[in-house]
């Protein structure tokens, strides 16, 4: 979950919805600059955070009994392992895509255990065998890949309101094509990414947002009745050239 604290208690994005935010910019990635095995390329964006722990115990709370924003969890092997799990039975590029990201995000992590080095090693070995037998190179892997954590940091910005004030301008990342993209929020608060990337002039990217006012939860079943009860806000912003 993205959980942002507010005057009246937490605001509460599914990591799921987070995806699916990326994939709405990603549909608008110019067609001349789309990685290859497009349509499974965005799968693979939509679903990459897929996996996550059931709603039972305290897994998404702290110790305090707030809901646990994404950024403060304990990395999961077993939460990994289904992601890559659950790529794979789609196809194989999609595992690939998911199984780098798995290594992106734990890979700093090596030498914490030996459950965390040995999944590693075998995502290691399990890329380069799907580029083996898909018949495809390191580089058109690496570009689709890089293609899926630009998208992914741009809706990270969003979605963890990151927005600078006054028109200033943030870096997304560098892009699949080794070029830096910035965004910037106009005082009639529609969006710029310069360069525009986009094959369109103008289009909107939205998110649903739980609003809840109960500070504190007494296990998992307790926020996630909170959750299906609570008002939910669409948040639209629009991108414009």
């Amino acid at each position: 979950m993205i959980v942002r604290s507010t005057e009246k208690g937490w605001e509460v994005i599914h990591q799921q919805a987070h995806g699916l935010l990326a994939l709405q910019a990603a549909m608008r990635w110019h067609p001349d600059r789309r990685p290859v095995r497009w349509p499974e390329t965005l799968v693979a964006l939509s679903e990459h955070d897929d996996g996550q722990d059931e709603w039972e115990g305290s897994n998404h709370l702290t110790e305090a009994g707030a809901p646990k924003d994404f950024q403060i969890l304990n990395y999961s092997v077993s939460q990994a392992k289904k992601m890559v799990s659950i790529a794979l039975e789609k196809s194989r590029w999609n595992a690939l895509m998911v199984s780098m990201h798995a290594s992106f995000l734990y890979e700093p992590l090596r030498r914490e255990n030996r459950e965390l080095d040995a999944f590693l090693n075998q995502q290691q070995k399990n890329q380069q065998d799907w580029i083996k037998v898909l018949k495809t190179t390191r580089k058109e892997v690496q570009y689709g890949y890089d293609f899926l954590q630009w998208c992914d940091a741009l809706s990270l910005i969003l979605v963890q309101n990151q927005l600078p004030p006054e028109s200033r301008r943030l870096e997304i990342s560098i892009g699949p094509d080794g070029v830096s993209y910035y965004i910037l929020q106009r005082p009639d608060q529609t969006l710029a990414v310069e360069p525009w990337p986009f094959d369109c002039d103008e289009f909107e990217a939205r998110v649903e947002v739980y609003q809840l006012s109960q500070l504190s939860f007494k296990d998992d079943p307790d926020l996630y009745n909170a959750l299906l009860e609570a008002p939910i806000e669409e948040r639209c912003w629009i991108f414009r050239k």
